[in-house]
C-alpha cells in the first residue's frame, strides 16, 4: 500500500517539475521598439521570470548565472556577449547573415545561436518565380561582405531553373555596374546587405530599375515600402513564436542558426501597376510559398 501511495505521489508531482519557471533575461538598448517586444515576451511567458536589462548596466557575461535564458535584442547586446567566452548560452536576434559574416567571419561561438533577420535567399527566389514566372535571369548586386552568399544563391537558383547574373558593386559612386546588371537581367533580387541597400542608394537603385521597367524583389519589407515590388518578411508575432519555441527547450538544444518558420509577403501594389503586373495578394502568395517550403 505504501508503495502505491508513493507512486501516486510521484505521478501528481511530475507535471509540476516540467512546468518549473525559467529566468529569461532580455538584453538591449532601452528604446520603445525593444520595450514593446519585451512586454510582448512577458505577456506570452507568464509562467517564467522575464526581465529586461540595458546593455550598459550589465556585468560581464561570465558573472551571470549559467542557467539563465539569455536573449540578445540588438547589435550592442551581441557585442557585449562576444566580449568573453564565459557565460550562459545566448539567442541573438535581429542579426542578418551579412552582419554576422562581417562581425564573426567563419567563426561561430558555441554559446551563440543566431536568429536571422534577413529573408532566406531560396524563399526570395521562389517569390521571384511566383510573381514573375517569365523571368529567368536574376540580377544580383553584391559587395565584399555579401560575396559569400553567391554560391548558395546559384545552387538555389538552379533548382528553380533560374540563372544568377552577379555583379560586384564595390564603388557605389559608379553606376556603371548597376546599369550593366540591369541590361543583362530580367529581374533584380536584392541581398540584405546594408552597404548596398540603404537610404543613400535607394533612389539610384529604384529609379534605375524603373527606367528599365524592371522589378526589384527585396531585400526587405522596408525597401518594398520605398518602391521595391515585393519581399518576404517576419513580423513581431513571427519572432515571438520562434522565441517561444526555443525558450521551451534547454539551451543545449538551441540550433546554431535559424529562420522563423512563419512569415508573410509584403507587396507594393502601385509598383505592380506601374510595371503592368497583376495585383499582389500577400496572403495567397505566402500560402503558395509555404506549400513549396522544404521540410525539415
Amino acid at each position: 500500500m505504501a508503495r502505491l501511495l508513493r507512486l501516486l505521489l510521484l505521478l501528481c508531482l511530475w507535471p509540476l517539475g516540467t512546468l518549473s519557471a525559467s529566468e529569461i533575461l532580455l538584453v538591449g538598448d532601452d528604446q520603445p521598439g525593444i520595450r514593446s517586444f519585451v512586454e510582448a515576451v512577458q505577456a506570452r511567458r507568464g509562467h517564467d521570470q522575464v526581465r529586461f536589462q540595458s546593455t550598459a548596466s550589465l556585468p560581464r557575461p561570465g558573472q551571470l548565472k549559467g542557467d539563465i535564458r539569455l536573449v540578445l535584442l540588438d547589435s550592442a547586446a551581441l557585442e557585449w556577449r562576444l566580449s568573453e567566452a564565459a557565460g550562459p548560452p545566448a539567442l541573438a536576434m535581429r542579426v542578418s547573415r551579412v552582419q554576422a559574416e562581417q562581425r564573426l567571419g567563419k567563426s561561430r561561438p558555441a554559446y551563440l545561436s543566431l536568429l536571422w533577420s534577413d529573408p532566406p535567399l531560396e524563399r526570395q527566389l521562389r517569390l521571384t518565380r511566383l510573381l514573375l514566372p517569365q523571368a529567368r535571369r536574376v540580377g544580383v548586386l553584391y559587395g565584399e561582405q555579401s560575396r559569400f552568399l553567391l554560391d548558395e544563391l546559384r545552387q538555389a537558383a538552379r533548382a528553380l531553373k533560374l540563372e544568377i547574373i552577379a555583379q560586384d558593386w564595390s564603388d557605389l559612386r559608379d553606376s556603371r555596374p548597376l546599369q550593366h546588371l540591369l541590361g543583362n537581367s530580367d529581374v533584380l533580387l536584392g541581398i540584405d546587405d546594408p552597404d548596398l541597400y540603404n537610404a543613400k542608394t535607394a533612389k539610384n537603385v529604384l529609379l534605375s530599375s524603373y527606367g528599365r521597367q524592371m522589378a526589384l524583389i527585396g531585400p526587405n519589407a522596408g525597401f518594398v515600402r520605398a518602391g521595391a515590388l515585393a519581399s518576404t518578411y517576419s513580423d513581431q508575432d513571427d519572432w515571438l513564436a520562434v522565441l517561444d519555441q526555443l525558450l521551451d527547450q534547454p539551451p543545449a538544444r538551441w540550433p546554431r542558426s535559424l529562420y522563423p518558420a512563419h512569415y508573410g509577403v509584403s507587396g507594393n501594389q502601385q509598383v505592380a501597376r506601374a510595371l503592368g503586373l497583376e495585383p499582389i495578394d500577400p496572403q495567397a502568395a505566402a500560402l503558395t510559398l509555404a506549400e513549396g517550403e522544404p521540410t525539415p
